[in-house]
């Protein structure tokens, strides 16, 4: 076993993400402990108790890892296919963001399954991780809103999100097809198209 002064806490900190992410995609986040974590990366699990809290720190900061590499994934897709029209844009964003479940799953399913123990809250810096994913889909709805309704753009980015992940969760637990034979694709689309064609609607009434 590697002694502890063969690697720097943030060196360590690394490996366990690394190993904890390999593990949790192998087995879901079920399967993820302490000693495992320990073991792939050859240290005690006293020194991975000197990094994080717990397990339930440790899968948090696994969780912010995977919502920077969503982040990075869904911006790439927006820069790879730059659009003017909202409609079109939030088509590259859930056609990226159903590529990045279908790549991993089980650390898709860790955002949503894990929950911290009662009267504990996540940490700061994770909401600063989500409001940067979501602004995401805020700039994708702008032209739809003006300057003045920020407020307005983000709630309706949040009720997109939470629309397309009820999509992609009963496509993830094999329940979609209970519900209908669309695929994943076709229920994004029309998701989309319904709701920016209701927010069309609402802009022209905002004016007359």
């Amino acid at each position: 076993m590697a002694r502890r002064s063969d690697h720097t806490r943030d060196e360590l900190k690394d490996m366990a993400l690394a190993a904890a992410g390999e593990i949790a995609e192998a087995e879901g986040w079920r399967g993820l402990t302490a000693r495992k974590v320990a073991g792939k990366i050859g240290y005690s699990v006293g020194t991975l108790y000197n990094i994080f809290e717990d397990l339930d720190d440790l899968i948090v900061t696994v969780n912010g890892a995977t919502l920077d590499s969503l982040y990075e994934h869904l911006r790439a897709a927006t820069v790879r296919d730059r659009t003017d029209s909202p409609e079109a844009a939030l088509g590259v964003l859930a056609t990226a963001y159903v590529d990045f479940i279908d790549r991993y799953p089980h650390l898709w399913d860790i955002l949503f399954e894990h929950r911290l123990p009662a009267g504990r809250a996540l940490p700061s810096w994770y909401d600063g991780k989500l409001v940067q994913l979501l602004g995401l889909l805020e700039d994708a709805l702008a032209p739809l809103f003006a300057e003045s309704e920020r407020a307005d753009r983000i709630r309706a980015a949040r009720v997109l999100w939470c629309s397309m992940h009820g999509i992609s969760s009963l496509a993830r637990s094999g329940k979609l097809g209970v519900i209908t034979g669309e695929t994943v694709t076709a229920m994004s689309d029309q998701l989309i198209a319904s709701y920016t064609a209701g927010l069309r609607v609402r802009n022209r009434r905002s004016v007359t």
